[in-house]
């Protein structure tokens, strides 16, 4: 053995190799004494391999010395276990490695948290110690499926013909979005860079280059609040635009590479076919889902049933609906047999989420009960019942109010009862398109049109619907990618044309002017040749909790920050010296305590 740390990894050894001498490095996982017999069970990257030391091994007295989480270099002999002392959960079951010597190549003190066990621990010290964090099984794994994610994101991309081009880090601040990370300029005094919220501008413009298929494994960075699907800071994207293209050609692009990757790693786990994605318009998901990013897995769907209220026993839903809102029904189907402690948590729950509250019907053998159906008459009821094709022993939930609000009551509902009712479909990722977002909609606080989404996607019917339509009707050629309810992007068929887009904005009450000035390496592009382009950019670190089944970012990111944009373990964001602001033109003006 020539190599001074290692003949074989942790994970390599097996059968074959019984009775040769080899040479392993690796961590204390975790030591178990059995009367003059020390087990230890040695870690690295690729497994674990289980080294015996007894009173004959001359590594008995340094292994039973040291910590776990050690870092040792065992030379041995692999020797056969037994038959009732196989593992077949590990990929070197079938052998132990009697141990001839031990070096120690580091110390580990007193762990402050466990590696070995997958028991919870506080995220606070998890991220301070997140080295530690990650040499645990489920955590480690999920970085290298993140890496053979990425991988094969990047192989598919190229297979299509997309080619990989890096855009700046170091860019201009951007007027729309989220707020920006800024970075202050030594050489331009009072001037700032800004970190990119994403490479839209830049990716639009490779377009106008000429290069036709452009992609690239994206940082994005936004100063924006964490939550359990959007981390803090930073964040990666499969970032992608395409020439002379389509809605349907970005679809039939991404398709494949988004259900062939979920195919790869899925465990098993049903894929939406590329091909066969559903395409829903956004106003059919708002009433339908409740949401703009619909959980196909769940059967249930959203009615509305405002017309049966106009006139009805029910004042509270009759005043409601006379006053322009909405009433939409949710069913709870086979709950005859559930308590009505199910139906006042359900409104409990509502209310807790700042709802007035959630309406319910019970019904048992077609005999309806509750208020509802007391007050608007079981005749009523039955032709609700008949229209949503609902049966016997089916309950139903009732959200009203205004439209948006009751729209998205409705659609947390819909979850809910799914849930608590065991109807959402395991093992399975559904994928669905949700289109035709509107182009514009209408601010109350501002009381005027201003862009509901994206300000720089082509509105469809292009000049002729900015000219003649009512702006609330007029539809945007944009859509967002939507597996299991989870947004994985937006993306769109952009406008490149100047008239096109001073016409949009000029809706939206800025004037060309103001374009000219917030969007100008933009607009000065297109006024020399820009080709109908499209693309999105689905989050990489949204796919890879997707198929790690995480529910939380972090889980899949390996240094990521906690909910107050604090790196715990690098202690970031940190102070910097006197010198450093001098260098950089900076004073810090501290906030006014309260």
């Amino acid at each position: 053995m020539t190599h001074p740390y290692r003949s074989h990894d942790c994970g390599a050894l097996s059968a074959s190799e019984v009775g040769q001498t080899v040479r392993l490095s690796g961590w204390i996982h975790r030591k178990r004494d059995h009367g003059g017999v020390l087990f230890v069970d040695l870690r690295d990257h690729y497994g674990i391999t289980q080294i015996v030391a007894d009173e004959d091994s001359p590594a008995l007295k340094l292994l039973d010395s040291l910590r776990v989480e050690s870092v040792v270099t065992i030379d041995g002999e692999v020797k056969a276990r037994s038959a009732g002392t196989v593992n077949p959960n590990l990929s070197t079951g079938e052998i132990e490695v009697f141990a001839r010597s031990a070096t120690v190549q580091s110390k580990a003190d007193e762990l402050p948290m466990p590696v070995a066990g997958e028991q919870e621990y506080p995220e606070d010290i998890r991220l301070k110690y997140r080295f530690l964090d990650l040499r645990r099984e489920s955590v480690h794994a999920n970085m290298i499926l993140r890496s053979k994610v990425i991988s094969s994101l990047r192989q598919r991309m190229t297979a299509q013909g997309f080619m990989e081009i890096q855009t700046p880090i170091l860019t201009a601040s951007s007027p729309e979005g989220a707020r920006d990370y800024l970075v202050p300029s030594r050489v331009h005094p009072g001037k700032f860079y800004a970190l990119p919220q994403a490479p839209q501008m830049f990716k639009q413009l490779l377009m106008v280059a000429g290069f036709d298929r452009y992609f690239q494994i994206a940082p994005c960075f936004r100063d924006e609040d964490a939550r359990a699907d959007r981390s803090p800071g930073e964040f990666y994207q499969l970032d992608f635009e395409m020439s002379f293209v389509t809605q349907d050609d970005v679809f039939n692009a991404i398709e494949p590479v988004l259900s062939g990757v979920f195919e790869e790693f899925s465990n098993g786990n049903s894929v939406t076919p590329a091909g066969q994605y559903p395409r829903i318009p956004f106003a059919e998901a708002m009433l339908k889902y409740g949401s703009d990013k619909p959980d196909l897995r769940n059967p249930l769907v959203i009615s509305d049933v405002t017309d049966h209220f106009t006139s009805s026993g029910f004042g509270l839903f009759e005043k409601i609906v006379g006053g322009g809102g909405k009433v939409r029904a949710i069913p709870a189907p086979n709950t005859a047999e559930k308590s009505r402690k199910f139906f006042d948590d359900m409104n409990d729950w509502a209310r807790s989420e700042g709802y007035a509250g959630l309406g319910y019907v019970t019904r048992k053998g077609g005999e309806f009960g509750g208020p509802i159906a007391k007050n608007h008459g079981p005749e009523n009821m039955e032709k609700i019942y008949a229209e949503l094709g609902l049966g016997a022993d089916d309950g139903l939930f009732f959200a009203a109010g205004k439209e948006n609000d009751a729209a998205k009551l409705a659609g947390a509902a819909r979850t809910r009862v799914g849930e608590e009712l065991g109807l959402i479909e395991q093992g399975c990722f559904k994928f669905c398109w949700v289109v035709d977002f509107p182009m514009f909609e209408y601010d109350e606080d501002l009381k005027k049109i201003d862009f509901s989404h994206n300000p720089f996607s082509m509105p469809q019917g292009e000049m002729e619907a900015l000219e003649k339509m009512d702006p609330l009707e007029i539809k945007a050629w944009q859509y967002d990618i939507v597996c299991n309810g989870v947004e994985l992007s937006s993306g769109a068929i952009r406008n490149h044309r100047p008239d096109i887009m001073y016409k949009a904005f000029e809706i939206a009450g800025y004037s060309k002017d103001d374009v000219d000035a917030n969007f100008s390496g933009m607009i000065n592009a297109f006024k020399y040749g820009a080709p109908p382009h499209g693309g999105s950019a689905p989050g990489v670190d949204r796919i890879v909790m997707l198929l790690a089944e995480e529910p939380n970012l972090r889980e899949v990111v390996v240094f990521p920050m906690n909910q107050k944009a604090e790196d715990l373990m690098m202690g970031a964001p940190s102070t910097v010296s006197a010198k450093q602001l001098r260098e950089l033109h900076l004073r810090i003006v501290e906030p006014q305590k309260q």
